[in-house]
């Protein structure tokens, strides 16, 4: 029989994040990794401090980005990189009239930290009125970082690549191994999960396209009108994605797939060849905050779900938020606290 303090089911964000929770205070853990293709694992790792359609921020944006840069150089320390491309967003300007907004809200208290009050001008794509630069801004190599962390689990013994089965839980004791607590981070496959598949997380179907484009950027920012476009490597770029949060099947939608070549068009007046169309699940919550905390019958069965379109900001500080209140006894944030849908 093996001991630990913890298990961690799950693919994404959440569980990863959390596992470095646990990696930096030394407890031990096991974490159930079944490789599925979660939205985590498909999403453009966008790290943005804004809502570019509207230029505002949003709660806690800059704790959790000065959080995310400070837990990024943690694990660097034994992972051996840094994850974190610091490539600014530029935002391209529909019209004059967005321009004027932007140059407006970069005087504000909330904004002037996010919003650079000097506009460019780039080649290569249709921007006649310019583009706006978002401090702070940059993006997660999102392969290469669950490739890292995985690695560096499966070298001291704490990923089991397998299926989490339900049906061999018995309360503080799963198979041969005995835990203390165990926290569930499993997105959209919560619902099979029968603790907790009564949460309120609601799936938002995402597109986006790996496109070979005829003519190279000449830049190293990450492009955002409709969409987001930023390089993958020399030859392959990722556009996307995109948010549907109609309960659509297990399939590509040719649809989204046309809505996004349009998209990409608007801006980019060369040729282009796609070369993958992926899609994922994000797990949403109608106010838009995440979900954790503890099973009423279950005291230390947690879970940790409904990140949304921020899966490595929100995971990334509420893994802190997380593991404070299990090991310390922090009270959870009512914003977060699973607990605020029993009202």
């Amino acid at each position: 029989m093996k001991n630990v303090d913890y298990i961690i089911v799950g693919d994404g964000y959440a569980a990863y994040f959390f596992a470095h929770q646990l990696i930096l205070h030394q407890k031990s853990f096991v974490l159930f990794s079944a490789n599925k293709k979660s939205a985590s694992r498909v999403s453009a790792g966008i790290v943005n401090p804004l809502v570019l359609k509207k230029f505002t921020t949003f709660w806690l944006a800059a704790e959790q980005i000065e959080f995310l840069t400070k837990t990024l150089a943690e694990i660097e320390s034994y992972t051996g990189k840094n994850y974190l491309i610091n490539e600014r967003i530029h935002r391209i300007f529909h019209d004059e009239n967005e321009k004027t907004l932007w140059s407006g809200k970069t005087e504000t208290d909330e904004l002037k930290s996010f919003l650079n009050p000097t506009f460019e001008t780039l080649e290569t794509i249709k921007n006649p009125f310019g583009t706006g630069e978002v401090n702070h801004s940059a993006r997660l190599e999102v392969n290469a970082f669950f490739e890292g962390l995985s690695s560096y689990l499966e070298a001291h013994d704490m990923l089991i690549h397998e299926e989490f089965d339900y049906t061999k839980i018995q309360d503080s004791t799963y198979k041969n191994i005995n835990f203390k607590n165990i926290v569930f981070c499993e997105g959209m496959a919560v619902r099979a999960n029968p603790f907790f598949n009564d949460i309120q997380v609601i799936a938002n179907k995402g597109h986006h396209l790996k496109v070979k484009l005829s003519q190279k950027m000449n830049h190293h920012y990450t492009l955002k009108k409709k969409h987001f476009l930023f390089p993958l490597n020399d030859d392959v770029y990722y556009y996307g994605g995109t948010y549907d949060p109609n309960e659509r099947g297990n399939e590509i939608d040719d649809f989204k797939t046309e809505e996004l070549i349009t998209g990409l068009s608007e801006f980019y007046p060369h040729d282009f060849e796609i070369e993958e169309v992926n899609y994922g699940f994000r797990p949403t919550v109608k106010d838009r905050r995440p979900i954790l905390g503890n099973h009423p019958d279950h005291q230390n069965y947690y879970i940790y779900n409904g990140l949304g379109a921020r899966g490595i900001l929100n995971g990334c500080y509420f893994s802190k938020e997380l593991y404070e209140h299990i090991e310390n006894g922090k009270p959870l944030m009512a914003e977060v606290d699973i607990k605020r849908f029993n009202k």
